[in-house]
């Protein structure tokens, strides 16, 4: 039976099947444009709420992980196609609640329901099975050899907490969702304050694929509350990984609380990072106004509020150096200030360009005109320093979350090498260089790859594809778990663990591990890849 899923808000959480109140603090989503509350109001779950949650997805993991891979690749399909159901009341509240405009809504939804159908393609294709083969020798000495086999199981449920800049793609049904769901993972969603509304129209579009394909009622739910919900939720022990895109503050806040248990789990925190771009002088030589317009059209992508927002430039100080800041700083003068995504984030925004403003040999070169219309704005600001200033205040390092950056004036091309030995973990790193810049782009892509997930080459951070080869990831505090992508088929391996069969019947293995390959998954056999 199909449900509809109903786009009226009602303001509760949806644990399984059932809506239910919350009976903590209430809150209500505030348009950041006007300032006005939005209907209805909300209430923060409790910890019997939580314990509910948590309960229904335990029991829902022992059936939900046996799904066959044509049905839960099904299940993703239809969670797309629901949520394409509602595109129009959903994108309306989308911009009421975070400001984001209707276009970048629709590309949003756009790459929301497409992970959902890669992930379902991922499902179908196998390989994330991890299965191997290894093939006994019953005669061989001094001792036989067994009958060894692997694949990889589902961890368990699943907690994702919802980021507040991507309302649709990494919240309620996002990568972090999808990846899970895929893996055999029950979820439940802790949303967002900040957009509760949407959170509750894309939790009732999972929930009626829920229903559509009879699984247990706890292989979804969705909690609204604050920060002490989400402790709740990490703390119980029914929960075994969890999803996370925020702040570096409380990224660190959900890992240590997961250490602490009785029985640690993986945290997958996505945090924090400034993606450093690095131009080289033969390509300024060449298209330095260009590159000045293009850096600060970036910056300025969803008004800077993107993780992959480039937070800082290095340049090595010339005439050329010089036209692409007067650019960059011509740039942000004529760029408009926007929303915010919520009061908060303007809060820490308005800290974050007031920390740079008073560090010592730190300039402001530009700003955008501000609007006072706009109860939550964002005005682009654009400040330059010396790579000496900048190794000597740590506190430049740190990300401005919003339309901000930092260009930092370098000596020469050694001192753009030294630099990066000083750099945190970051999501990305960026190369501009022409033909004649290649040997010195090589000497730094040999230092950024170890400090980045993803390298870039001619061109801007802001942009995630999602793919099969995308990394969005890479060490601290870019996430918690360097060694694993966010975006990407490859996300799903996050909330996998590999277990080995030793001497097995045939008919006790999972298809994807017995001879003759029945699900077409291609395993290794004795570490060599068999076709298909």
């Amino acid at each position: 039976m199909t449900i509809a899923p109903s786009t009226e808000l009602t303001g509760v959480n949806l644990i399984g099947d059932a809506d239910v109140a919350g009976t903590g603090a209430e809150f209500q989503a505030v348009d950041p444009a006007t300032g006005q509350k939005l209907q209805p109001v909300y209430r923060e779950a409790d910890e019997a709420v939580i314990d509910r949650a948590a309960e229904l997805a335990w029991d829902a993991f022992h059936t939900y992980r046996h799904t066959n891979f044509e049905d839960r690749a099904a299940f993703l399909e239809t969670i797309a196609t629901e949520i394409e159901g509602i595109a129009a009341p959903l994108a309306e509240r989308v911009t009421a609640e975070t400001g984001i405009p209707p276009a970048r809504v629709k590309g949003e939804l756009a790459r929301t329901t497409g992970q959902l159908r890669l992930f379902a393609n991922v499902i179908r294709e196998g390989s994330w099975t991890g299965a191997r083969l290894d093939t006994p020798d019953p005669q061989r000495t001094p001792l036989p050899k067994p009958d060894l086999r692997q694949r990889r199981v589902p961890l368990g449920p699943v907690a994702v907490f919802s980021a507040s800049n991507f309302p649709l793609a990494f919240s309620v049904a996002g990568g972090d969702t999808a990846s899970a769901l895929a893996a055999g993972c029950p979820v439940i969603v802790k949303a967002h304050p900040a957009h509760p509304g949407t959170s509750e129209l894309v939790g009732r579009a999972i929930r009626a694929a829920v229903h559509a394909h009879n699984l247990p009622e706890g292989t979804f739910s969705l909690v609204f509350g604050s920060v002490a919900t989400g402790i709740a939720l990490v703390n119980d022990p029914r929960v075994r990984a969890v999803g996370f895109t925020g702040s570096r503050k409380a990224g660190i806040a959900l890992t240590e609380v997961a250490a602490a248990r009785p029985v640690p789990i993986p945290v997958y925190a996505e945090m924090s990072s400034v993606n450093p771009v690095f131009m080289l002088p033969g390509v300024l030589a060449e298209r330095a106004e260009a590159l000045g317009a293009d850096y600060i059209a970036s910056v300025t992508t969803g008004n800077g509020q993107l993780c992959t927002s480039p937070g800082l430039v290095f340049v090595v100080d010339s005439p050329d150096a010089d036209k692409f800041i007067a650019a960059s700083t011509e740039a942000v003068e004529n760029a408009s200030t926007a929303p915010m995504l919520n009061s908060g984030i303007a809060a820490s925004f308005e800290q974050g360009v007031q920390r740079l403003a008073t560090t010592d040999n730190v300039v402001k070169a530009a700003a955008a005109a501000p609007d006072a219309a706009i109860a939550c704005s964002g005005q682009p600001q654009l400040f330059v320093t010396t790579i000496d200033a900048f190794l000597s205040s740590p506190a430049l390092q740190d990300e401005v979350f919003g339309p901000a950056s930092l260009i930092v004036r370098a000596r020469d091309i050694a001192q753009l090498e030294a630099v990066i030995d000083q750099l945190e973990g970051q999501l990305t790193a960026t190369i501009h260089a022409a033909p004649a810049d290649y040997n010195d782009a090589r000497a730094l892509l040999d230092k950024l790859e170890l400090i980045a997930g993803r390298v870039l080459f001619n061109g801007w951070p802001t942009g995630v594809e999602v793919g099969h080869a995308i990394v969005h990831g890479g060490p601290f505090p870019a996430t918690s778990a360097p060694a694993t992508t966010s975006v990407g088929s490859r996300a799903i391996e996050r909330f996998l663990r590999p277990v080995a069969y030793q001497n097995i019947p045939e008919d006790l293995l999972a298809e994807e591990l017995r001879s003759g390959d029945p699900l077409r998954v291609s395993p290794l056999v004795d570490g060599t890849l068999t076709a298909r």
